[in-house]
């Protein structure tokens, strides 16, 4: 195929493709990577000649995104096509309906997501209204077809990846809207992987010194924190073997920003942080058996070594509105450090780390479970749909679901319900029905009347 490269790039070319197809094999047949093949000849096709800032040809780009929608959110054919030909209506001379033709009408409105959404982030430089307008839009194009938001954040990770090539003001500027959007969006979504590289990037290229100063440390003590994991996790692999239960071990270290976050929270010294890792034991448990395994698990281990009550998180009764869930605890390690301990399925794990495309891969197994994640998208069509409000009001509105910690609240029935955090007993009241909050007039809290502007906590629970 003739594009205008090198012989080395269209060796690298041929390598990076093959490793889209590699990374997607799950999720393929020979007919899907028919169809994979089409658009990627299409793309670099359309994209001959063309370079990016670095000096690559510009269809490196395309496949990487495409490689990442796959490999690393879980995405199947559709979406790989779709990342494969994202930049091509905008960027080149073939128009929406050449693609519609060529591809059907789903990967079209995707891609015209893709299109809209491109135009509306490039074009900053306008007043905050208007860029809340923008960002209403984006919103309102993500709650139709999640897809379109899912590839959007595999083009700012690899964009993310790319950014030393690019002038120092424009690269702060893609990191500040990647941390003001982009890393909340991943983390809403679930995606925990891509957001912990999209947060460690902006730290990189907004307070190079501190990312490098810490991601010296970390390699200075990598040896004896090994040493470390080796000897912790020694006598639980015994115990938990002799229960019977099949798992995994492995201790992971934590990202840089989440590192800087807590030193800077806590004022104190990288040497300090005494949660630099975290032991993750991972369970292959049957479905219905998943929680039952995760206590069982968390008996042996706080057995072994002594907990510190305070510190236990149960996101197995009750998962996170991203669809989190695992079981949390910290406990003293025999040398007197404190150790985290994550205990999850493999169904979790695959959640936590894939996020929203893997909690629809397991939705389609059990119908009835409708995850909190629904429930937010649902809530932002909701907010969307309120055409009178402005969109600077919205915004605020929208950040509140996005960035905010979470609490549980009941309804007079028992039905438990989340809010973010600092809600008031008048947020509950819109959170039931939009009527009910322009109607009510005062609240009951756990029975004792209370104005409508009362915060609320965990465990309330509301009557309007």
């Amino acid at each position: 195929m003739e594009i205008g490269l090198s012989e080395q790039e269209k060796k690298d070319l041929l390598k990076r493709y093959r490793n889209l197809l590699k990374v997607s094999k799950p999720y393929i047949d020979l007919k899907d990577k028919r169809l994979i093949r089409k658009a990627f000849n299409l793309a670099a096709e359309a994209h001959k000649g063309m370079r990016r800032r670095s000096g690559e040809p510009y269809i490196f780009h395309p496949v990487e995104v495409a490689t990442i929608a796959a490999g690393e959110i879980g995405l199947g054919t559709t979406s790989i096509v779709c990342a494969l030909l994202h930049d091509v209506v905008e960027d080149t001379d073939y128009s929406l309906e050449d693609i519609r033709g060529l591809f059907g009408d789903k990967v079209a409105v995707i891609i015209d997501g893709l299109t809209k959404i491109s135009g509306i982030v490039d074009n900053t430089d306008v007043s905050p209204s208007l860029q809340a307008e923008n960002f209403k839009k984006i919103l309102l194009t993500m709650s139709e077809d999640i897809r379109v938001i899912l590839i959007k954040l595999a083009d700012r990770l690899h964009n993310m990846r790319t950014l030393s090539a690019l002038p120092s003001t424009k690269r702060l500027k893609i990191a500040s809207e990647t941390s003001f959007l982009f890393a909340p969006l991943a983390h809403r979504l679930g995606l925990y992987a891509v957001k912990s590289e999209m947060e460690d990037l902006v730290l990189k290229y907004t307070e190079p010194e501190v990312f490098l100063g810490i991601t010296q440390k970390l390699q200075e003590t990598e040896d004896e924190r090994n040493k470390f994991i080796k000897a912790f996790i020694t006598p639980l692999k015994k115990e938990l073997t002799e229960t019977g239960l099949n798992f995994r071990i492995i201790g992971r270290t934590k990202s840089i920003n989440s590192i800087w976050n807590k030193m800077l929270r806590k004022k104190i010294p990288f040497e300090e942080v005494y949660d630099v890792f975290a032991i993750r034991v991972i369970l292959d448990s049957k479905r219905d058996e998943e929680r039952v395994d995760c206590w069982q698990a968390y008996s042996v281990i706080t057995r072994t070594y002594r907990p510190n009550p305070d510190r236990l998180r149960d996101w197995v009764s009750v998962p996170k509105a991203n669809g989190y869930e695992a079981l949390h605890t910290t406990v003293m390690s025999d040398v007197g450090k404190w150790v985290e301990v994550q205990i999850r399925s493999e169904r979790m794990n695959e959640i936590a780390e894939k996020g929203y495309a893997a909690h629809w891969k397991y939705k389609e197994d059990h119908e009835g479970i409708e995850s909190t994640l629904d429930d937010w998208l649902s809530r932002i069509r909701e907010l969307l749909q309120r055409s009178e409000s402005n969109a600077l009001d919205f915004l605020d509105d929208f950040k509140l679901t996005l960035f905010t910690d979470e609490i549980f609240v009941y309804t007079p029935k028992g039905e438990m319900r989340n809010l973010p955090k600092n809600s008031t007993a008048l947020d509950f009241a819109y959170h039931i029905h939009t009527d009910l909050g322009n109607k009510c007039i005062g609240a009951k809290v756990n029975h004792k009347l209370v104005s409508l502007n009362h915060g609320l906590k965990s465990g309330d629970q509301i009557e309007i």
